[in-house]
């Protein structure tokens, strides 16, 4: 099995969502089926990055995640671009026999069975500044495909009020997925500083947008690695 990898990376710890803070090797996936206007990843997403992906064969992959952890199984997480795309089955076989976790990132537009083998599938679903549609059926299929993950949870990035009031009517329609909030990062330039007094104002507006009309259904994050990191790759 080929994969097309963009970068693997850690261990670092994950900087957002339900996982947060936990120790992490990232195998970042090239290829994606949208392009969203804020993409923080672009170098696994267009095609033009395309001569910087790797061509690994499965096991080549499983051999570097062992490297970077020093084989103490951890959680690998699966992201890019779209990881479902391509197929990880094997990859998260082999892992799982070693004692690694296994987490995946997607916007929900290709349900894969080996969602049904991770440990958490995280369905990000892309608001209306993203300037992409979602397919709903599409979504419904992930999560029907992936109900075999010990955990599925949703992550929607919120960067005006637009997407706020769209998150709102995502969560009334999948209330029983846990939600998790992020306020965006415009500054998707590597070699661009963030603006982190920008960064907290965007998660206070956040924090007390939804505090203030008593939604107490998700949890409220920041982006952690950009206030560690900034937006350095491979971090």
């Amino acid at each position: 099995m080929t994969l097309r990898i963009a970068e693997i990376f850690g261990p670092t710890i994950q900087g957002e969502g339900a996982l947060i803070g936990e120790p992490t090797v990232f195998v970042r996936a090239g290829g994606c089926d949208y392009r969203c206007s804020w993409c923080d990843s672009l170098h696994a997403v267009d095609s033009a990055h395309r001569h910087s992906w790797a061509a690994m064969e499965t096991e080549a992959v499983w051999q570097e995640v062992r490297r970077l952890s020093g084989d103490q199984p951890l959680t690998v997480s699966l992201s890019g671009g779209n990881p479902a795309i391509q197929d990880f089955g094997p990859l998260i076989a082999r892992g799982k026999a070693a004692g690694y976790r296994f987490a995946c990132e997607t916007q929900g537009s290709i349900p894969r069975p080996w969602f049904s083998d991770l440990e958490t599938l995280v369905l990000s679903p892309k608001p209306p500044s993203s300037g992409e549609d979602v397919d709903w059926g599409a979504f419904i299929a992930c999560r029907k495909i992936g109900a075999g993950a010990r955990q599925q949870v949703m992550k929607i990035v919120i960067f005006d009020e637009a997407d706020y009031l769209w998150a709102r009517e995502v969560h009334r329609r999948h209330s029983d997925l846990p939600l998790y909030l992020q306020p965006g990062n415009p500054e998707v330039d590597p070699e661009t500083p963030v603006d982190l007094n920008a960064q907290a104002e965007r998660l206070r507006w956040l924090t007390e947008r939804a505090m203030g009309e008593r939604w107490f259904a998700p949890r409220i994050l920041p982006q952690l690695h950009v206030l560690i990191w900034g937006n350095k790759r491979g971090v």
